[in-house]
């Protein structure tokens, strides 16, 4: 089938380009660059180098006619939302209803829309938090994401636009950029190269740091692929049900690159302490049940294996 995937130049969406042509289909990649590299996008598909908010992007919905549009385009850092919440509205609301306009008028089936387990349910008082726990956003980013998923809803009531929810987790591996709290695992490898501390946010009652579910990016393509032809009308978290404190990250991506052979200062052993930001979550983990029973889905990639592929991947691209 056609798909047309924004944001299909950056760290998630590129790898659920490759997955889709990998599984025969023609893909359309719509992308602006700003955090997106135009070498991450795969030479089987075809570029339009455009913003989710032009005119221009719903002329090439009209041109190309996709059957499903797969939409990872967004502002993604929560700090950035907290600092500039009219640019995060206008990106990830705004541009994402020139989307759904444009789907809904060219005969577009099906929206897959990337929303945020991580951080639209809160301070879950449920924990680890289920689909059936009531989001209560508490970032600029997480309202703007649990609104998009308002609007689907609208969109399949009022036109038939068929949808599928994935709320991710912290997803990390090959391409992910040091951009953000989604971005730790790069940021901390990007430090160990330069022989440079980390920086751990915390809240004062733990200096170990905050939990995250981290998922690898390999296992997050599958779910994109099997919200293709399934789970439709339903949202689901796409994660791992482990908890990781930020502390224990560090130490698993340091020891990981030392196990391979390569050599750290000891000032590396320990990552500078801080206070957490606006908008930091105290912790955030997945329960992935749902997904296993309405996509056929489950998380195959342990945190240690994804972090010596991730390590892999950016070993070999040494220049970044």
């Amino acid at each position: 089938m056609k798909i047309l995937v924004t944001g299909g130049a950056g760290f998630i969406g590129s790898n659920v380009v490759d997955g889709y042509i990998k599984e025969g289909h023609e893909v359309i990649v719509v992308d602006n660059l700003v955090s997106g590299r135009k070498e991450n996008v795969n030479p089987k598909a075809k570029f339009y180098q455009l913003d989710i908010r032009s005119a221009e992007v719903k002329d090439v919905i009209e041109r190309e006619k996709p059957e499903i549009i797969n939409h990872h385009a967004a502002q993604i850092s929560v700090p950035d939302s907290v600092k500039d919440p009219i640019y995060d509205a206008e990106v990830n609301i705004k541009g994402f209803l020139n989307i759904l306009e444009a789907a809904v008028k060219h005969g577009v089936r099906k929206i897959i829309f990337i929303s945020s387990g991580g951080a639209i349910y809160g301070d879950a008082e449920e924990y680890p938090t289920s689909e059936e726990y009531q989001p209560k956003p508490l970032s600029p980013y997480a309202i703007t994401k649990y609104t998009s998923e308002h609007y689907l809803v609208y969109y399949k009531h009022q036109y038939g636009l068929e949808y599928t929810t994935l709320r991710y987790a912290n997803i990390y591996g090959p391409r992910q950029i040091p951009h953000g709290e989604a971005g730790v695992v790069a940021i901390f490898m990007d430090n160990i190269l330069k022989g440079k501390k980390s920086v751990l946010y915390h809240y004062p009652e733990d200096e170990k740091g905050m939990i995250r579910d981290y998922c690898f990016v390999g296992d997050v393509v599958e779910a994109n692929i099997k919200a293709l032809n399934q789970g439709n009308s339903d949202f689901f978290n796409i994660g791992t049900g482990v908890e990781t404190k930020t502390l224990e990250l560090y130490k698993l991506i340091l020891n990981t690159y030392q196990e391979m052979g390569y050599n750290t200062s000891d000032e590396l052993k320990e990552p500078i302490r801080q206070h957490a930001r606006a908008g930091d979550l105290k912790r955030s983990c997945l329960v992935v049940k749902k997904a296993s029973k309405g996509l056929g889905w489950s998380p195959k990639t342990d945190l240690k294996t994804g972090i010596l592929k991730t390590w892999q991947w950016r070993l070999s691209h040494e220049g970044l």
